[in-house]
């Protein structure tokens, strides 16, 4: 009688070596690998975790989540505007707010200029030259290049303005002097000090500002 064809071969059940040989292969074959999540997975994973276990007061899981999302969407914001407008200086609107030099006056440089202009056509000089040495403290302030509050005087201006625009300190100092005698001293205006004040107020424009 011939032996059965199943019994010669190999044993049906594998010993503990070739167990651990077989489960081996199976983990290092490229289909389990490729299976596996990579390092980047793991870390996105463990930052929602932790996302997830943040708690505001009573608030956690995703309520916190939504909280922090809106958070960082108002930095992004914040950081956005400020790289595109750069950090917010004293406006035009702001500056023509302030009282100057003990008057509450809402006008803005251009329209002192015109007020000593129009005094000055008409032979008023104390007043042209009042106006014009205002437009010049206006216009400083609305620029952001001299800081003007309701106490400051037209000597605190030329000092200030005389550190903005070194080369014109002079011409500042006697402008304020100029101011002051018609605005305190009963002084009147001539039209050389009217001419001194309007040529600073223009050379201040086209002058190079030192920065602080």
């Amino acid at each position: 009688m011939s032996p059965l064809p199943f019994a010669a071969g190999p044993p049906l059940t594998p010993d503990a070596d070739d167990a651990r040989r077989e489960v081996l292969r199976e983990l290092t074959g490229p289909e389990y690998v490729a299976a596996q999540p990579s390092w980047l997975d793991r870390a996105a994973q463990a930052f929602w975790d932790w996302l997830g276990s943040i708690r505001f007061g009573g608030t956690e899981g995703a309520p916190a989540v939504a909280l922090i999302v809106l958070l960082a969407v108002v930095v992004v914001v914040v950081v956005v505007v400020l790289l595109v407008y750069g950090v917010p200086r004293l406006n035009r609107r702001s500056a023509r707010d302030l009282a100057l030099f003990g008057d509450d006056d809402v006008r803005d440089a251009d329209a002192m200029r015109a007020a000593a202009r129009e005094a000055a056509s008409r032979g008023d000089l104390t007043l042209a030259v009042a106006e014009a040495f205002r437009a010049i403290a206006r216009s400083l302030a609305e620029r952001g290049d001299v800081a003007v509050s309701p106490g400051t005087t037209a000597r605190d201006v030329a000092r200030r303005a005389g550190d903005v625009f070194p080369d014109l300190r002079a011409d500042f100092a006697d402008a304020a002097t100029a101011f002051d005698g018609v605005r305190y001293l009963d002084r009147p205006g001539t039209d050389e000090d009217y001419r001194a004040v309007t040529e600073l107020d223009r050379r201040v424009t086209s002058s190079r500002r030192v920065p602080a």
